[in-house]
Protein backbone atom coordinates (compact mmCIF):
# COMPACT_ATOMS: atom_id res chain seq x y z
CA UNK A 1 0.00 0.00 0.00
CA UNK A 2 1.38 3.44 -0.91
CA UNK A 3 1.82 6.11 1.76
CA UNK A 4 -1.08 8.31 0.60
CA UNK A 5 -3.57 5.45 0.82
CA UNK A 6 -2.16 4.42 4.20
CA UNK A 7 -2.74 8.00 5.46
CA UNK A 8 -6.38 7.83 4.29
CA UNK A 9 -6.82 4.43 5.92
CA UNK A 10 -5.34 5.61 9.24
CA UNK A 11 -7.48 8.77 9.32
CA UNK A 12 -10.64 6.73 8.79
CA UNK A 13 -9.64 4.09 11.35
CA UNK A 14 -8.67 6.59 14.06
CA UNK A 15 -11.79 8.69 13.52
CA UNK A 16 -13.95 5.56 13.77
CA UNK A 17 -12.28 4.73 17.08
CA UNK A 18 -12.88 8.27 18.38
CA UNK A 19 -16.55 8.21 17.36
CA UNK A 20 -17.06 4.85 19.06
CA UNK A 21 -15.36 6.01 22.26
CA UNK A 22 -16.77 9.53 22.63
CA UNK A 23 -20.22 9.21 21.03
CA UNK A 24 -21.18 5.58 21.50
CA UNK A 25 -19.45 4.69 24.80
CA UNK A 26 -17.66 1.67 23.32
CA UNK A 27 -14.09 0.78 22.41
CA UNK A 28 -12.97 -0.75 19.13
CA UNK A 29 -9.27 -0.60 20.04
CA UNK A 30 -7.13 -0.14 23.13
CA UNK A 31 -5.45 3.17 24.00
CA UNK A 32 -2.13 1.53 23.20
CA UNK A 33 -3.30 0.57 19.70
CA UNK A 34 -4.78 4.03 19.12
CA UNK A 35 -1.56 5.77 20.18
CA UNK A 36 0.55 3.51 17.94
CA UNK A 37 -1.64 4.21 14.90
CA UNK A 38 -1.72 7.92 15.74
CA UNK A 39 2.07 8.02 15.87
CA UNK A 40 2.27 6.18 12.55
CA UNK A 41 -0.09 8.72 10.97
CA UNK A 42 1.84 11.69 12.36
CA UNK A 43 5.11 10.24 11.03
CA UNK A 44 3.63 9.64 7.58
CA UNK A 45 2.22 13.17 7.49
CA UNK A 46 5.62 14.60 8.40
CA UNK A 47 7.31 12.45 5.76
CA UNK A 48 4.91 13.11 2.88
CA UNK A 49 3.67 16.59 3.81
CA UNK A 50 0.08 15.37 3.27
CA UNK A 51 -2.35 16.31 6.04
CA UNK A 52 -6.05 15.59 5.38
CA UNK A 53 -8.78 17.84 6.76
CA UNK A 54 -10.26 14.95 8.74
CA UNK A 55 -6.97 13.95 10.34
CA UNK A 56 -7.04 13.64 14.16
CA UNK A 57 -3.60 15.31 14.22
CA UNK A 58 -5.12 18.68 13.26
CA UNK A 59 -7.81 20.67 15.00
CA UNK A 60 -9.76 22.73 12.48
CA UNK A 61 -11.51 25.40 14.50
CA UNK A 62 -15.14 26.22 13.73
CA UNK A 63 -15.85 29.84 12.90
CA UNK A 64 -18.98 31.88 12.16
CA UNK A 65 -18.71 34.63 9.52
CA UNK A 66 -21.06 37.56 9.00
CA UNK A 67 -20.93 37.08 5.24
CA UNK A 68 -18.85 35.46 2.51
CA UNK A 69 -16.28 37.81 0.92
CA UNK A 70 -16.33 38.12 -2.88
CA UNK A 71 -13.27 37.83 -5.07
CA UNK A 72 -12.65 38.24 -8.79
CA UNK A 73 -11.01 35.35 -10.61
CA UNK A 74 -7.66 36.16 -12.37
CA UNK A 75 -9.24 35.04 -15.64
CA UNK A 76 -12.85 34.31 -16.51
CA UNK A 77 -13.98 30.70 -15.88
CA UNK A 78 -15.81 29.67 -19.04
CA UNK A 79 -18.57 27.08 -19.35
CA UNK A 80 -18.14 24.04 -21.59
CA UNK A 81 -19.81 23.48 -24.92
CA UNK A 82 -22.11 20.43 -24.80
CA UNK A 83 -23.26 17.56 -26.97
CA UNK A 84 -25.45 14.47 -26.59
CA UNK A 85 -24.08 12.83 -29.73
CA UNK A 86 -21.16 10.36 -29.30
CA UNK A 87 -20.35 10.74 -33.02
CA UNK A 88 -19.70 14.43 -32.45
CA UNK A 89 -17.14 13.52 -29.76
CA UNK A 90 -15.40 11.19 -32.22
CA UNK A 91 -15.22 14.01 -34.77
CA UNK A 92 -14.15 16.57 -32.15
CA UNK A 93 -11.28 14.41 -30.92
CA UNK A 94 -9.95 13.61 -34.40
CA UNK A 95 -6.54 11.96 -34.28
CA UNK A 96 -5.72 13.31 -30.80
CA UNK A 97 -5.73 11.40 -27.54
CA UNK A 98 -8.34 12.52 -25.04
CA UNK A 99 -9.03 12.30 -21.32
CA UNK A 100 -12.62 11.32 -20.52
CA UNK A 101 -13.89 11.84 -16.96
CA UNK A 102 -17.05 12.24 -14.92
CA UNK A 103 -18.73 15.65 -14.98
CA UNK A 104 -19.56 15.77 -11.29
CA UNK A 105 -22.75 17.50 -10.19
CA UNK A 106 -21.77 19.77 -7.32
CA UNK A 107 -20.13 23.16 -6.84
CA UNK A 108 -16.91 24.10 -8.65
CA UNK A 109 -14.17 25.38 -6.34
CA UNK A 110 -10.78 26.95 -7.11
CA UNK A 111 -8.13 26.11 -4.50
CA UNK A 112 -4.82 27.88 -3.93
CA UNK A 113 -1.97 26.38 -1.87
CA UNK A 114 1.09 28.36 -0.77
CA UNK A 115 4.07 27.03 1.16
CA UNK A 116 2.42 23.62 1.39
CA UNK A 117 -0.75 24.92 3.08
CA UNK A 118 -4.29 25.59 1.87
CA UNK A 119 -4.35 29.35 1.38
CA UNK A 120 -7.62 30.10 -0.36
CA UNK A 121 -10.81 28.50 -1.72
CA UNK A 122 -13.16 30.41 -4.03
CA UNK A 123 -16.40 29.24 -5.65
CA UNK A 124 -16.87 29.58 -9.42
CA UNK A 125 -19.70 32.08 -8.86
CA UNK A 126 -20.69 33.67 -12.16
CA UNK A 127 -17.35 32.81 -13.73
CA UNK A 128 -15.89 36.26 -13.05
CA UNK A 129 -16.56 36.76 -9.34
CA UNK A 130 -16.80 33.97 -6.77
CA UNK A 131 -17.28 33.71 -3.02
CA UNK A 132 -14.35 33.01 -0.71
CA UNK A 133 -15.11 29.79 1.19
CA UNK A 134 -11.65 28.96 2.57
CA UNK A 135 -13.02 28.48 6.07
CA UNK A 136 -15.50 25.87 4.82
CA UNK A 137 -13.05 24.09 2.54
CA UNK A 138 -10.89 23.37 5.59
CA UNK A 139 -13.57 20.94 6.82
CA UNK A 140 -14.15 19.07 3.55
CA UNK A 141 -13.90 15.39 4.45
CA UNK A 142 -11.08 14.40 2.09
CA UNK A 143 -9.23 17.64 1.33
CA UNK A 144 -5.49 17.88 2.19
CA UNK A 145 -4.78 20.92 4.37
CA UNK A 146 -1.05 20.38 3.94
CA UNK A 147 0.83 18.98 0.93
CA UNK A 148 4.42 18.23 0.00
CA UNK A 149 4.81 21.13 -2.43
CA UNK A 150 6.06 24.54 -1.35
CA UNK A 151 5.42 26.53 -4.54
CA UNK A 152 2.08 28.12 -5.38
CA UNK A 153 -0.45 25.56 -6.59
CA UNK A 154 -3.81 26.43 -8.13
CA UNK A 155 -6.31 23.73 -9.03
CA UNK A 156 -9.99 23.33 -9.75
CA UNK A 157 -12.35 20.64 -8.63
CA UNK A 158 -15.90 19.84 -7.62
CA UNK A 159 -17.29 19.92 -4.09
CA UNK A 160 -19.93 17.19 -3.86
CA UNK A 161 -22.16 15.32 -1.41
CA UNK A 162 -22.69 11.60 -1.96
CA UNK A 163 -26.14 10.14 -2.55
CA UNK A 164 -25.86 8.26 0.75
CA UNK A 165 -25.14 11.40 2.79
CA UNK A 166 -27.81 13.35 0.85
CA UNK A 167 -30.47 10.77 1.68
CA UNK A 168 -29.33 10.62 5.32
CA UNK A 169 -29.75 14.40 5.72
CA UNK A 170 -33.06 14.59 3.81
CA UNK A 171 -34.62 11.76 5.82
CA UNK A 172 -34.26 13.87 8.94
CA UNK A 173 -36.10 16.90 7.53
CA UNK A 174 -39.77 16.50 8.42
CA UNK A 175 -41.13 19.49 6.46
CA UNK A 176 -41.61 18.25 2.88
CA UNK A 177 -41.21 21.73 1.38
CA UNK A 178 -37.85 22.15 3.16
CA UNK A 179 -36.30 18.94 1.84
CA UNK A 180 -33.41 19.37 -0.59
CA UNK A 181 -34.32 18.54 -4.18
CA UNK A 182 -30.98 16.98 -5.09
CA UNK A 183 -27.41 16.56 -3.77
CA UNK A 184 -26.19 19.56 -5.80
CA UNK A 185 -28.55 21.99 -4.02
CA UNK A 186 -27.56 20.58 -0.64
CA UNK A 187 -23.87 20.82 -1.52
CA UNK A 188 -24.15 24.41 -2.73
CA UNK A 189 -25.88 25.45 0.49
CA UNK A 190 -23.38 23.50 2.60
CA UNK A 191 -20.26 24.99 0.99
CA UNK A 192 -21.64 28.54 1.26
CA UNK A 193 -22.53 28.35 4.96
CA UNK A 194 -21.41 31.16 7.26
CA UNK A 195 -20.80 28.56 9.98
CA UNK A 196 -18.31 25.91 8.90
CA UNK A 197 -19.45 23.52 11.64
CA UNK A 198 -22.60 23.00 9.56
CA UNK A 199 -20.43 22.41 6.48
CA UNK A 200 -18.50 19.76 8.43
CA UNK A 201 -21.73 17.97 9.39
CA UNK A 202 -22.77 17.71 5.72
CA UNK A 203 -19.69 15.59 4.77
CA UNK A 204 -18.69 17.56 1.67
CA UNK A 205 -15.99 15.96 -0.48
CA UNK A 206 -13.65 17.48 -3.07
CA UNK A 207 -12.55 15.88 -6.34
CA UNK A 208 -9.89 17.63 -8.42
CA UNK A 209 -10.50 17.80 -12.17
CA UNK A 210 -8.02 20.41 -13.44
CA UNK A 211 -4.56 21.72 -12.52
CA UNK A 212 -4.38 25.44 -13.33
CA UNK A 213 -0.75 26.03 -12.34
CA UNK A 214 2.00 24.55 -10.18
CA UNK A 215 4.94 26.88 -9.66
CA UNK A 216 8.10 25.53 -11.27
CA UNK A 217 6.37 22.46 -12.70
CA UNK A 218 5.83 21.69 -16.40
CA UNK A 219 3.48 19.01 -17.70
CA UNK A 220 2.90 17.83 -21.23
CA UNK A 221 -0.37 15.98 -20.63
CA UNK A 222 -3.49 16.34 -18.52
CA UNK A 223 -3.23 12.71 -17.44
CA UNK A 224 0.23 13.37 -15.93
CA UNK A 225 -1.20 16.42 -14.11
CA UNK A 226 -3.93 14.27 -12.57
CA UNK A 227 -1.41 11.63 -11.47
CA UNK A 228 0.75 14.34 -9.90
CA UNK A 229 -2.21 15.79 -7.98
CA UNK A 230 -3.11 12.31 -6.79
CA UNK A 231 0.44 11.83 -5.50
CA UNK A 232 -0.01 15.00 -3.40
CA UNK A 233 -3.00 13.52 -1.57
CA UNK A 234 -5.90 14.89 -3.64
CA UNK A 235 -8.77 12.67 -4.70
CA UNK A 236 -9.04 13.08 -8.45
CA UNK A 237 -12.10 12.57 -10.64
CA UNK A 238 -12.29 9.12 -12.27
CA UNK A 239 -10.86 9.33 -15.80
CA UNK A 240 -9.88 7.24 -18.83
CA UNK A 241 -7.52 7.87 -21.78
CA UNK A 242 -9.40 7.52 -25.08
CA UNK A 243 -8.98 7.83 -28.83
CA UNK A 244 -11.57 8.28 -31.58
CA UNK A 245 -11.65 4.48 -31.90
CA UNK A 246 -12.26 3.77 -28.20
CA UNK A 247 -14.36 6.69 -27.00
CA UNK A 248 -17.79 5.16 -27.66
CA UNK A 249 -16.90 2.06 -25.64
CA UNK A 250 -15.56 4.28 -22.82
CA UNK A 251 -18.83 6.26 -22.79
CA UNK A 252 -20.71 2.97 -22.42
CA UNK A 253 -18.42 1.88 -19.55
CA UNK A 254 -19.12 5.12 -17.67
CA UNK A 255 -22.84 4.76 -18.43
CA UNK A 256 -22.89 1.24 -16.98
CA UNK A 257 -21.46 2.62 -13.71
CA UNK A 258 -23.97 5.42 -13.20
CA UNK A 259 -26.45 3.48 -11.06
CA UNK A 260 -23.75 2.36 -8.63
CA UNK A 261 -21.68 5.55 -8.69
CA UNK A 262 -21.88 7.00 -5.14
CA UNK A 263 -21.21 10.56 -6.33
CA UNK A 264 -23.77 12.54 -8.42
CA UNK A 265 -22.80 13.11 -12.04
CA UNK A 266 -24.66 14.85 -14.87
CA UNK A 267 -22.47 13.66 -17.74
CA UNK A 268 -18.86 13.39 -18.89
CA UNK A 269 -16.06 15.78 -19.87
CA UNK A 270 -13.71 15.12 -22.78
CA UNK A 271 -10.43 17.08 -22.92
CA UNK A 272 -7.42 16.91 -25.21
CA UNK A 273 -4.71 15.13 -23.25
CA UNK A 274 -1.97 17.15 -25.00
CA UNK A 275 -1.93 20.42 -23.01
CA UNK A 276 0.00 22.47 -25.60
CA UNK A 277 -2.34 21.37 -28.39
CA UNK A 278 -5.41 22.28 -26.33
CA UNK A 279 -4.02 25.72 -25.50
CA UNK A 280 -3.18 26.40 -29.16
CA UNK A 281 -6.90 26.19 -30.01
CA UNK A 282 -7.78 29.17 -27.81
CA UNK A 283 -11.41 29.83 -26.85
CA UNK A 284 -14.61 31.41 -28.10
CA UNK A 285 -16.30 34.16 -26.09
CA UNK A 286 -18.30 31.44 -24.31
CA UNK A 287 -16.37 28.18 -24.40
CA UNK A 288 -12.78 26.89 -24.24
CA UNK A 289 -11.89 24.79 -27.27
CA UNK A 290 -9.79 22.22 -25.37
CA UNK A 291 -12.73 20.52 -23.61
CA UNK A 292 -16.34 19.58 -24.31
CA UNK A 293 -19.13 18.19 -22.11
CA UNK A 294 -21.16 15.12 -22.99
CA UNK A 295 -24.68 14.55 -21.65
CA UNK A 296 -26.54 11.31 -22.06
CA UNK A 297 -29.76 11.59 -24.01
CA UNK A 298 -32.62 10.98 -21.60
CA UNK A 299 -34.34 7.85 -22.83
CA UNK A 300 -38.05 8.75 -22.92
CA UNK A 301 -40.72 6.06 -23.03
CA UNK A 302 -44.47 6.51 -23.31
CA UNK A 303 -46.68 4.43 -21.04
CA UNK A 304 -50.15 4.42 -19.48
CA UNK A 305 -50.79 5.69 -15.94
CA UNK A 306 -52.81 2.98 -14.14
CA UNK A 307 -52.95 4.15 -10.55
CA UNK A 308 -51.82 6.73 -8.01
CA UNK A 309 -50.67 4.97 -4.86
CA UNK A 310 -50.76 7.10 -1.73
CA UNK A 311 -47.76 6.29 0.48
CA UNK A 312 -47.87 7.42 4.15
CA UNK A 313 -44.74 8.30 6.16
CA UNK A 314 -43.92 8.61 9.87
CA UNK A 315 -44.38 12.41 9.70
CA UNK A 316 -47.97 12.03 8.52
CA UNK A 317 -47.25 13.03 4.92
CA UNK A 318 -49.07 10.92 2.32
CA UNK A 319 -47.08 11.12 -0.91
CA UNK A 320 -48.47 10.24 -4.36
CA UNK A 321 -46.65 7.55 -6.35
CA UNK A 322 -47.46 6.97 -10.04
CA UNK A 323 -47.98 3.32 -11.05
CA UNK A 324 -47.80 2.75 -14.80
CA UNK A 325 -47.42 -0.03 -17.37
CA UNK A 326 -43.83 -1.36 -17.10
CA UNK A 327 -41.29 0.08 -19.55
CA UNK A 328 -37.58 -0.59 -20.15
CA UNK A 329 -35.44 2.43 -19.26
CA UNK A 330 -31.63 2.44 -19.29
CA UNK A 331 -31.56 -1.36 -19.10
CA UNK A 332 -34.02 -1.85 -16.22
CA UNK A 333 -37.79 -2.33 -15.97
CA UNK A 334 -39.59 0.63 -14.41
CA UNK A 335 -43.25 0.73 -13.34
CA UNK A 336 -43.46 3.46 -10.68
CA UNK A 337 -42.22 6.98 -10.02
CA UNK A 338 -42.63 9.39 -7.12
CA UNK A 339 -44.81 12.41 -7.87
CA UNK A 340 -43.45 14.11 -4.70
CA UNK A 341 -46.57 16.01 -3.54
CA UNK A 342 -50.08 17.21 -4.43
CA UNK A 343 -48.77 20.37 -6.14
CA UNK A 344 -46.62 18.38 -8.60
CA UNK A 345 -49.50 15.99 -9.29
CA UNK A 346 -51.80 18.89 -10.11
CA UNK A 347 -49.19 20.65 -12.25
CA UNK A 348 -48.86 17.46 -14.33
CA UNK A 349 -52.68 17.22 -14.61
CA UNK A 350 -52.47 13.48 -13.95
CA UNK A 351 -55.40 11.17 -14.58
CA UNK A 352 -55.94 7.42 -14.61
CA UNK A 353 -55.49 6.12 -18.15
CA UNK A 354 -53.40 9.10 -19.24
CA UNK A 355 -50.52 8.59 -21.64
CA UNK A 356 -47.37 9.83 -19.90
CA UNK A 357 -43.70 9.91 -20.87
CA UNK A 358 -41.16 8.80 -18.29
CA UNK A 359 -37.38 8.88 -18.00
CA UNK A 360 -34.60 8.32 -15.48
CA UNK A 361 -33.08 11.55 -14.15
CA UNK A 362 -29.31 11.20 -14.57
CA UNK A 363 -30.07 7.63 -15.66
CA UNK A 364 -31.02 6.72 -12.06
CA UNK A 365 -34.29 8.08 -10.63
CA UNK A 366 -37.57 7.41 -12.51
CA UNK A 367 -39.47 10.63 -13.21
CA UNK A 368 -42.53 11.70 -15.21
CA UNK A 369 -41.40 13.98 -18.04
CA UNK A 370 -44.83 15.08 -19.26
CA UNK A 371 -48.48 14.12 -19.33
CA UNK A 372 -49.60 13.88 -22.95
CA UNK A 373 -53.32 13.41 -22.18
CA UNK A 374 -53.74 15.69 -19.16
CA UNK A 375 -57.17 14.50 -18.02
CA UNK A 376 -56.57 15.74 -14.45
CA UNK A 377 -59.02 13.29 -12.86
CA UNK A 378 -57.17 12.04 -9.79
CA UNK A 379 -59.29 12.14 -6.64
CA UNK A 380 -57.38 13.01 -3.51
CA UNK A 381 -58.29 10.53 -0.77
CA UNK A 382 -60.31 11.82 2.17
CA UNK A 383 -59.04 8.98 4.33
CA UNK A 384 -55.58 7.59 5.08
CA UNK A 385 -54.96 4.32 3.17
CA UNK A 386 -53.41 2.76 6.29
CA UNK A 387 -55.56 3.77 9.27
CA UNK A 388 -58.64 5.27 7.62
CA UNK A 389 -58.12 8.54 9.49
CA UNK A 390 -59.22 11.85 8.00
CA UNK A 391 -56.74 13.52 5.64
CA UNK A 392 -56.25 17.18 4.90
CA UNK A 393 -54.20 19.28 2.48
CA UNK A 394 -51.65 21.63 4.00
CA UNK A 395 -49.98 24.44 2.08
CA UNK A 396 -46.57 25.83 2.97
CA UNK A 397 -44.36 27.96 0.72
CA UNK A 398 -46.75 27.34 -2.20
CA UNK A 399 -46.31 23.56 -1.85
CA UNK A 400 -49.45 21.51 -1.15
CA UNK A 401 -49.06 18.22 0.71
CA UNK A 402 -51.56 15.64 1.92
CA UNK A 403 -51.34 14.58 5.56
CA UNK A 404 -53.04 12.06 7.84
CA UNK A 405 -54.55 13.80 10.87
CA UNK A 406 -54.72 10.65 13.03
CA UNK A 407 -51.88 10.81 15.60
CA UNK A 408 -52.18 7.05 16.15
CA UNK A 409 -51.88 6.11 12.46
CA UNK A 410 -50.14 2.73 12.16
CA UNK A 411 -47.96 4.01 9.28
CA UNK A 412 -46.63 6.76 11.53
CA UNK A 413 -45.97 4.15 14.19
CA UNK A 414 -44.05 1.80 11.88
CA UNK A 415 -41.87 4.58 10.47
CA UNK A 416 -41.27 6.01 13.96
CA UNK A 417 -40.33 2.58 15.30
CA UNK A 418 -38.00 2.06 12.33
CA UNK A 419 -36.16 5.27 13.26
CA UNK A 420 -36.16 4.28 16.96
CA UNK A 421 -34.38 0.95 16.35
CA UNK A 422 -32.02 2.21 13.61
CA UNK A 423 -28.23 1.96 13.91
CA UNK A 424 -27.65 5.62 14.84
CA UNK A 425 -30.55 5.60 17.32
CA UNK A 426 -31.11 2.70 19.77
CA UNK A 427 -29.36 0.23 17.44
CA UNK A 428 -31.65 -2.76 18.01
CA UNK A 429 -30.65 -5.32 15.39
CA UNK A 430 -33.13 -7.84 14.02
CA UNK A 431 -36.08 -5.43 13.77
CA UNK A 432 -36.57 -4.59 10.11
CA UNK A 433 -39.52 -2.48 9.00
CA UNK A 434 -41.27 -5.69 7.90
CA UNK A 435 -40.74 -7.29 11.32
CA UNK A 436 -41.98 -4.19 13.11
CA UNK A 437 -45.03 -4.11 10.85
CA UNK A 438 -45.90 -7.65 11.91
CA UNK A 439 -45.34 -6.95 15.63
CA UNK A 440 -47.40 -3.76 15.51
CA UNK A 441 -50.09 -5.36 13.33
CA UNK A 442 -50.44 -8.23 15.83
CA UNK A 443 -50.74 -5.71 18.67
CA UNK A 444 -47.62 -7.08 20.38
CA UNK A 445 -45.82 -3.73 20.31
CA UNK A 446 -47.72 -0.53 21.01
CA UNK A 447 -44.95 1.79 22.21
CA UNK A 448 -41.11 1.79 22.15
CA UNK A 449 -40.92 0.64 25.77
CA UNK A 450 -42.51 -2.67 24.71
CA UNK A 451 -39.37 -3.49 22.73
CA UNK A 452 -37.40 -3.71 25.98
CA UNK A 453 -39.73 -6.40 27.34
CA UNK A 454 -39.48 -8.86 24.47
CA UNK A 455 -40.04 -11.89 26.74
CA UNK A 456 -43.73 -10.91 26.78
CA UNK A 457 -44.14 -11.89 23.14
CA UNK A 458 -41.58 -14.72 22.84
CA UNK A 459 -44.17 -17.37 21.86
CA UNK A 460 -45.90 -15.16 19.31
CA UNK A 461 -42.57 -14.04 17.82
CA UNK A 462 -41.09 -17.49 17.26
CA UNK A 463 -44.37 -18.73 15.76
CA UNK A 464 -44.44 -16.00 13.09
CA UNK A 465 -43.51 -17.12 9.58
CA UNK A 466 -39.80 -16.62 8.89
CA UNK A 467 -38.84 -16.39 12.57
CA UNK A 468 -37.78 -18.87 15.21
CA UNK A 469 -35.99 -19.47 18.49
CA UNK A 470 -32.60 -18.34 17.17
CA UNK A 471 -34.05 -15.10 15.76
CA UNK A 472 -35.65 -14.37 19.10
CA UNK A 473 -32.46 -15.03 21.08
CA UNK A 474 -30.52 -12.70 18.77
CA UNK A 475 -33.18 -10.01 19.22
CA UNK A 476 -33.07 -10.45 22.99
CA UNK A 477 -29.28 -9.96 23.04
CA UNK A 478 -29.59 -6.86 20.88
CA UNK A 479 -32.24 -5.39 23.18
CA UNK A 480 -30.06 -6.00 26.25
CA UNK A 481 -27.16 -4.25 24.52
CA UNK A 482 -29.39 -1.32 23.52
CA UNK A 483 -30.37 -0.68 27.15
CA UNK A 484 -26.92 0.85 27.68
CA UNK A 485 -27.09 3.90 25.44
CA UNK A 486 -26.29 7.63 25.33
CA UNK A 487 -28.51 10.71 25.67
CA UNK A 488 -27.56 11.65 22.12
CA UNK A 489 -28.85 8.35 20.72
CA UNK A 490 -32.02 8.44 22.82
CA UNK A 491 -32.83 12.00 21.73
CA UNK A 492 -32.31 11.15 18.07
CA UNK A 493 -34.41 7.98 18.37
CA UNK A 494 -37.49 9.90 19.53
CA UNK A 495 -38.00 11.50 16.13
CA UNK A 496 -38.41 15.04 17.44
CA UNK A 497 -39.18 17.14 14.33
CA UNK A 498 -35.99 18.66 12.90
CA UNK A 499 -33.69 16.93 15.38
CA UNK A 500 -31.43 14.66 13.35
CA UNK A 501 -28.29 12.90 14.48
CA UNK A 502 -26.06 15.99 14.25
CA UNK A 503 -28.45 18.27 16.18
CA UNK A 504 -29.05 15.59 18.82
CA UNK A 505 -25.31 15.54 19.41
CA UNK A 506 -25.10 19.36 19.65
CA UNK A 507 -27.92 19.47 22.20
CA UNK A 508 -26.46 16.61 24.25
CA UNK A 509 -23.02 18.22 24.37
CA UNK A 510 -24.59 21.55 25.38
CA UNK A 511 -26.26 19.77 28.32
CA UNK A 512 -23.11 17.82 29.24
CA UNK A 513 -24.96 14.58 28.38
CA UNK A 514 -27.41 15.03 31.26
CA UNK A 515 -30.85 13.79 30.17
CA UNK A 516 -32.76 15.77 32.79
CA UNK A 517 -31.30 18.99 31.36
CA UNK A 518 -32.02 17.94 27.78
CA UNK A 519 -35.73 17.23 28.19
CA UNK A 520 -36.28 20.45 30.18
CA UNK A 521 -34.58 22.84 27.77
CA UNK A 522 -36.48 26.06 27.11
CA UNK A 523 -36.79 27.86 23.77
CA UNK A 524 -34.25 30.52 24.84
CA UNK A 525 -31.72 27.84 25.83
CA UNK A 526 -32.07 26.02 22.51
CA UNK A 527 -31.55 28.99 20.21
CA UNK A 528 -28.26 29.69 21.97
CA UNK A 529 -26.95 26.37 20.61
CA UNK A 530 -25.12 26.83 17.31
CA UNK A 531 -27.09 25.19 14.51
CA UNK A 532 -30.49 25.19 16.30
CA UNK A 533 -32.91 27.73 14.79
CA UNK A 534 -36.29 29.05 15.89
CA UNK A 535 -38.37 26.39 14.10
CA UNK A 536 -36.35 23.49 15.55
CA UNK A 537 -36.45 25.05 19.03
CA UNK A 538 -40.25 25.48 18.88
CA UNK A 539 -40.74 21.89 17.73
CA UNK A 540 -38.43 20.60 20.48
CA UNK A 541 -40.23 22.47 23.27
CA UNK A 542 -43.64 21.43 21.90
CA UNK A 543 -42.57 17.78 21.80
CA UNK A 544 -41.43 17.64 25.41
CA UNK A 545 -44.46 19.63 26.61
CA UNK A 546 -46.80 16.94 25.26
CA UNK A 547 -47.94 14.63 28.08
CA UNK A 548 -48.10 11.60 25.80
CA UNK A 549 -44.49 12.16 24.70
CA UNK A 550 -43.40 12.65 28.32
CA UNK A 551 -44.98 9.32 29.23
CA UNK A 552 -43.32 7.67 26.25
CA UNK A 553 -39.87 8.96 27.28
Amino acid sequence: MDKTNRIKELVELLNSASRAYYQESREIMTNFEYDALYDELAALEAETGIVLAGSPTVNVGYEVLSDLPKEEHPSKMLSLDKTKDPDQLVSWLGNQQGLLSWKLDGLTIVLTYRDGKLSKAVTRGNGQIGEVVTNNARVFVNLPLGIEFKGELVLRGEAVISYKDFEFINERITDESSKYKNPRNLCSGSVRQLNNEITAQRKVRFYAFSLVSAEGMEFETRSSQMEWLQSKGFEVVERKLVSAATIKEAIKEFGDKIETNPIPSDGLVLSFDDIAYGRSLGATSKFPRDSIAFKWKDELKETILREIEWSPSRTGLINPVAIFDPVELEGTTVSRASVHNVSVMRDLKLGIGDTISVYKANMIIPQIFENITGSNNIEIPCNCPVCGGVTKIEKEKDVETLICTNPDCQAKQIKSFTLFVSRDAMNIEGLSEMTLEKLIGEGLVKEPADLFEVEKFRDEFISMEGFGEKSFENLKKSVEKAKNTTPERLLYSLGVPGIGKANARLISLHCHNKWEQIENLEFEDLIQIEGIGDIMAEAFVKYFADEKNKKNV
